[in-house]
C-alpha cells in the first residue's frame, strides 16, 4: 500500500508542478529515485502527471482571454504580447519546451489562449516532458 501511495503522491506533485502552482517536479522525482523506487515507473507516473497538469493549463488558456489573464494572473500586457510573438513564431513546437521551469507553465497557458491545435500540443508536450524524466532516470541509473 505504501508504494501505491508514493506513486499517487508523485503523480499529484508532478501534476501540480505543471500548473500555475509553483512546485518543482524534479524534487519529487529525485526523492522517488533515492527512495529506491523503480526509475522507469517513476518516469511514467511523473510524465503522465506533469503532462496532464500542462494540459490543464492549456484548457485554462482556452477558457480565458487576455483580459482575464492580465487580471487574475497579474500578467502585464507586454509579457502577454511576448508570449503571443513566441507562439506566432514557433507555433505548436513551443509545446516541446513546456517542461522548462518557470517558462513552461505560462507557455502552455498561452498555447490554449491562442487555440493552438490541442492534439499536437498534447503529443509534443508529452514528448518533451517524458524525455526530461527519461534523461533524469538515465543519469540516476548510470551514475
Amino acid at each position: 500500500m505504501g508504494d501505491e501511495l508514493s506513486y499517487i503522491g508523485l503523480f499529484a506533485g508532478c501534476f501540480l508542478s505543471a500548473t500555475i502552482i509553483p512546485f518543482a517536479s524534479e524534487a519529487f522525482v529525485i526523492a522517488m529515485f533515492l527512495g529506491g523506487f523503480d526509475p522507469w515507473m517513476v518516469v511514467l507516473v511523473a510524465g503522465l502527471g506533469n503532462w496532464l497538469g500542462g494540459m490543464t493549463n492549456y484548457g485554462l488558456g482556452v477558457l480565458l482571454d487576455f483580459h482575464h489573464l492580465e487580471k487574475w494572473f497579474k500578467l502585464n500586457p507586454a509579457k502577454l504580447e511576448k508570449f503571443r510573438n513566441w507562439v506566432n513564431r514557433y507555433g505548436v513546437w513551443t509545446a516541446l519546451i513546456s517542461w522548462l521551469p518557470v517558462l513552461g507553465d505560462p507557455l502552455t497557458l498561452a498555447l490554449g489562449v491562442f487555440r493552438v491545435n490541442v492534439w499536437w500540443v498534447a503529443i509534443l508536450s508529452f514528448t518533451g516532458k517524458i524525455v526530461r524524466y527519461i534523461v533524469m532516470a538515465l543519469i540516476y541509473v548510470y551514475s
